[in-house]
């Protein structure tokens, strides 16, 4: 994979990336794909350029946002490698002003003091070059949509706990911290907490693994690659807070980049994790994820399918 991944150049609508080269395999480098998202969104962006270690991004960059970016690379088959190692950063609100520079993200968010209405946030306090003048406090809906609650001066705030979710949409909200100067530069966001949804710990016991039905659909199958959507439908009467979906390849098949999961592979084993946005799964319900991969001598389906632990049926 490329490493060294750096952000060298961050301005309101552009994002120049560099990176050190990938070492070919069989055969020679022909270029590499960089994929891009904002967090607390449900839309991820590409785009593709030739052998180079440099590229500027600017569609869909704005002042103000904090973008993730990772790079793979692709030889002239059709191989490609896993992505990098992800590099975060957030655009100025403006190139020409006196202070361009954002602060640092605030650390070590934590929620407590939590009462039947209301729950206290804290954190670490940032810095920046000039001075930090206040802290943004957001609420995120677990899908696509924050909403900005209160600015503060200070690092701790007492936020009213919105009502649960109803079990038609058992979402989670979460919360999170930016620090922002006085000339309203962000930073990248905090750690998120999640909401209470009782004042002190449950004390029933957790409930036994889930019951789950997984499908594995190859989209597309050439010689040396596949693309395939993996479907998991939680067939429980009680939703899925996070979830991890083991199986085992049964061919020699290598995943090279996903979307809608993060995956990580060892041998024939893979673990694919939820992402911000696909975290709950609810009772009947089910979330599909995305993988690319590329294989020698078989591409057969994988079997041993495992959600959080509990055995899936496949089909």
């Amino acid at each position: 994979m490329p490493t060294n991944v750096t952000a060298s150049q961050v301005r309101t609508g552009s994002v120049t990336l560099t990176w050190t080269a990938a070492a070919p395999g069989c055969c020679a480098i022909a270029g590499y794909d960089i994929t891009y998202y904002s967090p607390f969104d449900d839309v991820v962006m590409s785009a593709s350029v030739g052998n180079v270690t440099t590229t500027t991004i600017s569609n869909y960059i704005s002042a103000g946002r904090q973008y993730s970016f990772r790079v793979s690379a692709r030889d002239v088959v059709g191989h490609r490698s896993l992505a990098s190692e992800p590099v975060t950063v957030v655009t100025p609100v403006t190139d020409t002003g006196p202070d361009t520079t954002p602060p640092s993200a605030p650390q070590k968010l934590t929620l407590g003091d939590v009462t039947d209405s209301t729950a206290t946030l804290s954190w670490s306090p940032s810095t920046d070059d000039v001075g930090v003048s206040g802290y943004n406090v957001y609420r995120f809906d677990g899908w696509f949509t924050s909403f900005l609650v209160a600015t503060v001066p200070t690092t701790t705030y007492t936020i009213a706990l919105p009502p649960p979710p109803p079990p038609s949409t058992p979402l989670r909200y979460q919360f999170y911290v930016r620090a922002r100067d006085a000339a309203g530069n962000v930073s990248i966001a905090s750690n998120t907490v999640y909401a209470p949804t009782t004042p002190t710990p449950p004390t029933t016991p957790m409930p036994p693994p889930p019951t789950c039905r997984v499908t594995y659909q190859n989209q597309s199958e050439w010689q040396g690659g596949f693309v395939t959507v993996v479907t998991v439908q939680n067939t429980a009467t009680t939703p899925v807070d996070g979830w991890t979906l083991t199986f085992g390849f049964r061919g020699d098949q290598r995943i090279t980049s996903a979307w809608n999961a993060t995956t990580s592979q060892s041998g024939a084993s893979v673990t694919a994790r939820n992402v911000d946005w696909n975290r709950v799964v609810p009772a009947n319900g089910s979330v599909s994820f995305g993988i690319q991969g590329s294989w020698n001598a078989s591409n057969a389906p994988p079997t041993g399918f495992a959600l959080n632990g509990g055995p899936c049926t496949l089909g």
